[in-house]
């Protein structure tokens, strides 16, 4: 199969160029060159995607491992992804194959179409297609098509990402994506522009259409020691998911480790994301997740205090949310997709 297909989401301009609308980036892109991602170009006044059924990665993961703590809990994605990433993170935790085409000026992978890929979720078992470890709006059209064809085969979508996506591509895309998890980097613009070389209001910007689209969305932020981690950042950070996405929207705070250009900087102090946690809670957050820590991270009833799911990783060692989605002891609805325990 081809993996250069005419990419959708963009308009033709004089002289040869392109304006790509898929990302907030908005590509300007001549004749001959290729957009901030590497993986769409501009041929004679066409743009193409290059990564179309270019699978890098296809694994069967915990949906918990995405993370979606809200989202059928227990089950289990087909996770998928291609290389390239509209972003350049110092501290990429799969920079190997995001930053695989700007870095090695590689394209590999293996060939999966849709219908494959729909075909090997069924065979699998899993409940859902998740798009994955790079950034999944890079290969739009390849999710699009997937997801199509999957929601008729009664699976769900889901998207983890970075947020940087435009409204027209939510829009287009929200009829066959169910839930997503964004990644909110940081707080704070210079940061957004410094190391991930994108900015901070796309991204909030993108949060709040999916909540008004109706997409089940939680949130994560890598806490970074020395770069998004005091208190008045993350407080910002935490107010913003209570009041634009609402104090039902799970929001998981993640351990750092070093990594890809950011080995010089030592892992997050475990204290530092307890005082996480606590800001979320000031906040009025009901569902706070830490992770990338060794141990339990449970879901509790926000009312009365009750543990609702036990999860020792990324396994469910027990789910007690009733028929209806309510907790068994004082009634409570617990937010979330498909939450009933069995």
């Amino acid at each position: 199969m081809d993996a250069t297909k005419e990419a959708m989401l963009y308009e033709k301009l004089p002289e040869g160029k392109v304006r790509c609308n898929l990302c907030a980036h908005r590509c300007l892109i001549a004749d001959g060159n290729n957009g901030i991602c590497r993986v769409r170009e501009n041929r004679g006044g066409t743009l193409y995607t290059l990564v179309y059924g270019r699978t890098i990665a296809q694994h069967v993961d915990p949906v918990e491992k995405k993370p979606l703590f809200h989202f059928y809990p227990g089950s289990a994605a087909y996770s998928i992804a291609t290389p390239g990433c509209n972003f350049r993170c110092r501290w990429c935790q799969n920079w190997d194959i995001s930053q695989m085409v700007r870095e090695r000026h590689l394209i590999l992978g293996e060939t999966a179409s849709p219908e494959q890929v729909v075909a090997a979720t069924q065979k699998a078992g899993c409940r859902s297609i998740a798009y994955t470890y790079t950034e999944p709006t890079i290969f739009f059209e390849y999710a699009y098509d997937t997801a199509h064809l999957a929601h008729e085969a009664g699976l769900a979508n889901l998207y983890i990402t970075n947020g940087y996506m435009t409204e027209e591509m939510l829009e287009t895309f929200q009829p066959y994506l169910d839930a997503a998890n964004v990644d909110l980097k940081a707080f704070r613009d210079e940061t957004y522009r410094t190391y991930v070389g994108a900015r901070l209001q796309p991204v909030l910007d993108t949060m709040k259409v999916m909540k008004r689209l109706g997409i089940w969305l939680e949130v994560t932020t890598l806490v970074i020691p020395g770069i998004n981690d005091d208190d008045g950042e993350l407080k910002d950070a935490a107010d913003f998911v209570a009041k634009e996405l609402g104090v039902d929207t799970p929001w998981h705070i993640s351990r750092f480790f070093p990594n890809y250009k950011m080995t010089d900087v030592s892992p997050t102090p475990v204290e530092r994301l307890d005082r996480a946690r606590e800001i979320g809670l000031e906040a009025g957050l009901r569902y706070i997740y830490i992770g990338n820590l060794p141990g339990e991270s449970n879901t509790v009833c926000h009312k009365c205090g009750q543990t609702l799911i036990r999860r020792l990783g990324y396994q469910i060692l027990e789910n007690r949310v009733q028929p209806g989605g309510h907790c068994p002891n004082c009634g409570t609805s617990v937010a979330g997709v498909g939450m009933k325990g069995g």
